[in-house]
């Protein structure tokens, strides 16, 4: 069964997807969904129960955020959507989906706008990618008003996060020190040449500082031809498959490194043999896979300069401390952000219930006082101090998720409200 993260039921949406730590790369690569895909996929969440939906497809996730009529059955519609364009039967997924719904899935949301949930903690491209997604889902009206609010307020909390916090400047320092690295060792990058084998987060930070300090060729090889042609797009560069990485050694002066395979794709073996085709020109290798995709007894290599990020940390000014405390503020913010949304939830839950409410005191009190015209306005006063309290109470319970079907039956009750109440109030 899927990793079910339930904190409550008091908000609408719930999130279903997979990311790079619970689902294989080569099965994110099958499911991902690009734009000739989305329509079809949100024609069948639709069909199957979401309310509302949205797909957000990255390198690093595949997720549906969506408002459903049976939350519970969010994952197993989200497995079958996904796996129905590749043929893949959704009980072969949905082992590894993970399930957020109610308070944890906004704060998912948040965080993951915030790029607080990112590989790479505060890298710029995710916030972009969940604007482009959310575009998409409205162009085929798949976006409502619950999801459509949710997305606002996540806007509202990642650009808190970017002017309020340094945690965005993490990112980017990694990667600039690596590019400063590969500068110290080969000098103008003109007429250099890099090779990006896979797409991490950090890996594409990376390549864009590379290109923007005039990188001169770049090739990107991958297992899946579609990625490899995606981010060679992005970046106006060559792509290939895997089999191409002996002859793109021998030409690489920079190695991007991140697959993350659980196999070593740069042997000592392979690498000191495209040396020596090289002449001994020394290469700049930076492993970003996890598990690593370059051999350790590559180190030993004279021309051979082996970084990965926990070096990179080392030679960044701020360090892994100083992000962490940025980090924490941004946490902060985004806590504050979800409690905010939720009550505003909350209040839009409860609102026809304080409306029938406060509608029906006001009835009585016109009733007692008689319906001359002068009476109008005090009978309005008088209901809205009485509903007050009440009002005040049912907030309350809406935030706290107990604003149910035997909770308003009290309330109808308690107050004398029926379903004349009702049809007068509709009228």
């Amino acid at each position: 069964m899927p990793v079910d993260r339930t904190a409550d039921t008091s908000s609408a949406l719930t999130v279903v997807g997979v990311d790079h730590r619970s689902c294989p790369d080569s099965i994110r690569e099958r499911i991902y969904v690009d734009d000739s895909e989305l329509p079809g996929v949100l024609v069948t969440l639709k069909a199957a129960g979401a309310e509302e939906a949205m797909v957000l497809s990255t390198c690093d996730r595949v997720e549906v955020i969506g408002r459903f009529v049976d939350p519970a059955r969010a994952a197993e519609i989200t497995a079958n959507a996904l796996g129905q364009p590749i043929g893949l039967e959704g009980r072969l997924l949905l082992p590894l989906l993970y399930r957020y719904e109610g308070t944890e899935a906004i704060r998912h949301l948040f965080r993951v706008s915030s790029a607080l949930d990112s590989q790479v903690v505060g890298e710029p491209q995710v916030f972009g990618q969940v604007k482009a997604a959310h575009r998409l889902a409205a162009d085929l009206g798949a976006i409502g008003p619950v999801l459509a609010a949710a997305l606002q307020a996540a806007y509202a909390v990642a650009k808190r996060v970017r002017t309020d916090t340094r945690v965005g400047e993490g990112a980017v320092s990694l990667a600039a020190a690596a590019v400063a690295r590969v500068k110290e060792l080969h000098g103008a990058l003109d007429d250099r040449s890099a090779l990006m084998i896979g797409a991490g987060e950090l890996g594409l930070l990376v390549a864009r500082q590379l290109r923007d300090n005039g990188l001169g060729d770049l090739t990107v090889l991958d297992r899946f031809a579609g990625r490899a042609a995606a981010t060679a797009a992005e970046f106006d560069a060559h792509h290939g498959p895997l089999e191409e990485l002996g002859p793109a050694l021998d030409r690489a002066d920079v190695v991007l490194a991140a697959l993350g395979e659980g196999r070593y794709l740069i042997t000592a073996e392979a690498m000191a043999e495209a040396l020596k085709r090289r002449r001994h020109r020394p290469v700049f290798l930076l492993d970003l896979a996890a598990p690593g995709d370059i051999e350790p007894a590559v180190h030993r290599l004279d021309e051979a300069f082996v970084y990965d990020p926990d070096d990179l940390e080392r030679i960044t000014t701020e360090g892994r401390a100083g992000r962490e405390i940025e980090a924490a503020k941004a946490e902060a913010l985004v806590n504050e952000a979800v409690a905010a949304f939720g009550r505003d939830l909350a209040g839009r839950d409860a609102g026809p219930d304080i409306e029938r409410l406060r509608a029906h005191i006001e009835r009585g009190v016109r009733a007692a006082l008689g319906d001359a015209a002068e009476t109008e306005a005090l009978a309005h006063r008088i209901a809205g101090r009485l509903a007050h309290a009440p009002s005040e109470a049912l907030r309350r319970l809406a935030e706290q998720g107990r604003l149910d079907a035997a909770t308003r039956a009290l309330v109808d009750t308690l107050f004398g409200i029926t379903d004349k109440d009702n049809e007068d109030q509709g009228a």
